[in-house]
């Protein structure tokens, strides 16, 4: 049964919860488990359309945090080429990089032809601030920019006692950390957005970023934090090496420019 994304409870936040748990088990790969986690978020988040449920997420993105050394080589490409001049690539480094997408254009079902920026770069602290729904993000996390830049297990400020959480704009259209408003929020009515995530055992992020065509309040994203839990229980065993997915062509030792 479809979580309606309008008028969640408990009840159908926990019947989600395992749904999800049941679609991202089981795999071999942090990747492979992100893509069932997107597309089961894709498919169970609905609203009542006029002819009945309706999907109620435009674009459904799985992130998480990773060093660049350990990036697939398009990947690494990808940050790169987001580098200031004065910026250099370290094994180490973090970046923000897409795991998982499901959404409405058909690009939006693969990492590798989703667009937009799928590994994003952070060398400094300062280097966070440029991309202002990353940093607003770690903000809603309970995070610091620092804590992005050199993760440590249990990283994430708890809240209420939970090391887990909740970021999200009521509303989308406007807003200064949403990307691609024509592109994305005004072609594909998105009204609000959600990510919820935590920190696997390296003590990198993940976050699960739902891309909503209904207006969502405050008391409806707070409820999202029991899915956190849910994700990040089926996730925390993942580490850097087995994190995506293998791909022979890919050339791996290059690690710096």
């Amino acid at each position: 049964m479809p979580l309606d994304l309008a008028r969640p409870d408990a009840d159908a936040v926990l019947r989600c919860g395992t749904t999800a748990r049941g679609a991202g088990g089981g795999h071999p790969t942090l990747e492979a488990a992100a893509r069932g986690l997107a597309r089961c978020f894709y498919d169970e988040m609905a609203t009542t359309g006029p002819g009945g449920p309706v999907r109620a997420c435009a674009l459904v993105r799985v992130y998480k945090t990773h060093p660049y050394g350990t990036l697939p080589a398009d990947l690494r490409r990808a940050a790169l080429a987001l580098l200031r001049p004065d910026e250099h690539p370290t094994p180490g480094m973090r970046c923000v990089a897409l795991l998982a997408s499901a959404g409405d254009e058909p690009a939006w079902n693969s990492r590798r032809a989703a667009g937009g920026h799928p590994a994003i770069p952070l060398p400094t602290p300062d280097a966070v601030a440029r991309w202002p729904m990353i940093a607003s993000l770690a903000a809603g996390f309970g995070l610091e920019p620092a804590d992005l830049v050199e993760p440590s297990p249990n990283v994430v400020r708890p809240r209420r006692g939970r090391n887990y959480g909740v970021f999200h704009v009521a509303e989308a259209l406007g807003s200064d950390v949403i990307p691609a408003q024509g592109a994305l929020v005004r072609r594909h009515g998105v009204r609000s957005v959600i990510a919820f995530g935590g920190t696997l055992s390296t003590g990198d992020l993940f976050a699960v970023v739902l891309f909503c065509r209904v207006p969502v309040s405050s008391d409806v994203a707070e409820q999202f934090r029991a899915l956190a839990l849910h994700v990040k229980s089926m996730l925390f065993a993942f580490g850097e090496r087995d994190a995506f997915d293998p791909a022979p062509h890919d050339v791996t030792s290059e690690a710096t420019r």
